[in-house]
């Protein structure tokens, strides 16, 4: 597949002109830079002061906290971290914006002063190729004559400001690399590669001005050749560090023909593009077969199925009873807003709903976090809510009591299968299989009466067999009994509505490989899995109160 590329210009002031560039934290612990677009929108934001910014305007469901230095996705209220990066330092052009440039160049072009060469890996792979022309011996191909296009005069070169100048008035930052090339790999790259050039018909005298440039017909390069030159070419840029780009056949399953696997290779690279040239990675999300002989229990856990029911956790008789054992009165509110009514503590509840048995200008005090909220606020939540005797703090997010969810009634099967999940050599594979039918919501459903889909069952997910990996399972074993692992909305993926999606704890459903995300190795996933269990008020003390 061949693609355009571009490059752009920014303004001095722009965050790329200074060298800016914010990232975010995956899964897997490392950062990813943001769209140049997002990043300046950020920037100009961070600039002005401001205590957030949201994404939605340019079309991202985020919001960006530089108090914390977090992104808040505001459907799942997922956070993530953020940094603002300094050191970014982007080459300055002056004067007009420089045209492109096409090789090879025309004779007219050769009187012209070099130009320091660069070391991205996309000119190391196109000098490459011009080495392989300009090496080559007589014979290996023919030539056919083409009309040039005119050569504009040259420009002479802006200079370069040096390091902390300021840039002057109407120049522009391009991306780019101030590395100079090392020309030793150009020299290898020349010595490995087959000669692509051949005979040329009697030179014009110097000053002649010929309008014909020569450039060698693919047609006659035999294929061992092309063979060589693609494989060449993916060397050079594997070890560079760029990227692979798969090229995928287009007529089964057989490998990428060398032909053409070496003409794509020649054309990308006489535009200027990055490629090399590999099989499409496959998408591997089970396992081999496991005969049913080989599925073991998991040691310390009973069982290997769990079910659930649309029996509901115990509730208190009244909402305020529910709430008057995490709560403390405050005769003397503080001076500042409820956090769910935006309404003075001093002042009535702002809540215009159904009114609840509460005087509106009572106040109280959660006791494990002391935030502060209007009593009637509170109460309005908690009937909004499951109104299982659990509330969370809706500022802090601390849980108080057991928090249950609303997952419809479903299987979870675990056990032992005797497979190595990439990073986990040293031990086998849990697998668990989730089934949850479809059905009819229930009264804490968003809505009742109306049925629901569920896509995509069962669910294969897999966790190693090490100590953490089975203190994970007996924590989502937990989840599982308190109704947390999914939920009844709208699918992120499909837009489907009313139908089973995951409920914010993640897991991996990739066996062989991490295409998608969902897979391994991710040396971080079990850590950042237990970290959400923690949010949903599922750790160690759990398992206790569960034997209880």
């Amino acid at each position: 597949t061949i693609r355009p590329v571009r490059r752009s210009y920014y303004d001095p002031s722009s965050a790329p002109g200074k060298g800016v560039v914010w990232e975010w934290e995956n899964d897997s612990g490392s950062w990813t830079p943001y769209d140049m677009d997002v990043g300046i929108t950020i920037q100009r934001a961070y600039e002005k002061q401001h205590p957030w910014v949201d994404l939605s305007a340019i079309g991202f469901c985020y919001v960006i906290d530089f108090a914390t230095m977090g992104q808040i996705n505001r459907q799942t209220q997922r956070k993530r971290r953020v940094r603002r990066r300094l050191d970014m330092v982007y080459p300055l052009v002056s004067g007009t914006l420089p045209k492109s440039q096409s090789w090879p160049a025309s004779p007219g072009a050769a009187a012209a002063p070099p130009v320091p060469a660069c070391a991205c890996p996309q000119c190391l792979l196109v000098m490459s190729v011009k080495a392989t022309v300009s090496a080559a011996g007589p014979g290996t191909a023919t030539l056919q004559p083409r009309k040039a296009p005119p050569v504009p005069p040259t420009a002479p070169k802006a200079p370069v400001p040096a390091p902390g100048a300021k840039a002057p008035d109407g120049t522009a930052v391009v991306r780019g690399s101030l590395k100079p090339l090392a020309v030793q790999g150009g020299r290898r790259q020349a010595a490995s590669t087959p000669a692509l050039s051949s005979a040329s018909s009697a030179a014009s005298p110097p000053g002649a001005g010929s309008s014909k440039v020569s450039r060698p017909s693919l047609g006659t390069l035999n294929r061992s050749h092309l063979q060589r030159l693609a494989i060449a070419q993916s060397r050079v840029l594997i070890a560079s560090g760029v990227p692979t780009v798969p090229v995928k056949n287009l007529t089964g399953s057989s490998p990428v023909n060398p032909a053409l696997a070496g003409i794509t290779g020649i054309l990308m690279s006489a535009a200027g593009l990055p490629v090399c040239l590999t099989r499409p990675p496959k998408l591997v999300l089970h396992p081999p077969p496991v005969s049913k002989s080989e599925i073991q229990s998991i040691p310390g856990i009973s069982h290997t199925c769990r079910k659930t029911t649309k029996k509901q956790a115990k509730k208190g008789k009244t909402p305020e009873e529910v709430l008057k054992k995490y709560l403390q009165k405050v005769r003397h509110p503080p001076d500042e807003d409820c956090t769910i009514c935006m309404e003075r503590l001093s002042a009535p509840s702002g809540y215009k709903g159904p009114q609840p048995a509460v005087k509106p200008d009572l106040v109280g005090k959660l006791v494990k976090c002391g935030h502060v909220f209007h009593l009637h606020c509170l109460v309005a939540m908690y009937n909004n809510g499951n109104k299982d005797g659990s509330l969370q703090c809706p500022t802090c997010k601390t849980i108080y009591g057991v928090k249950t969810g609303t997952q419809p009634p479903g299987k979870m099967e675990y056990h032992i299968i005797p497979h190595a999940l990439p990073g986990h050599s040293d031990c086998k594979t849990i697998r668990i299989i989730y089934n949850i039918p479809p059905g009819v919501q229930g009264p804490e459903h968003p809505n009742p009466g109306k049925s629901f889909t569920a896509r995509g069952f069962p669910r294969h997910c897999y966790l190693p067999d090490s100590e953490k990996g089975r203190k994970v399972l007996k924590l989502l074993l937990v989840a599982w009994d308190r109704r947390l692992i999914f939920a009844i909305g709208t699918s992120s993926t499909t837009g489907e509505s009313d139908t089973v999606i995951w409920n914010e704890i993640h897991h991996k459903t990739e066996f062989g490989s991490n295409l998608t995300g969902h897979g391994y190795p991710d040396i971080n996933y079990l850590d950042n899995v237990l970290a959400e269990l923690a949010a949903q008020g599922i750790t160690e003390e759990s398992l206790v109160q569960e034997k209880d």
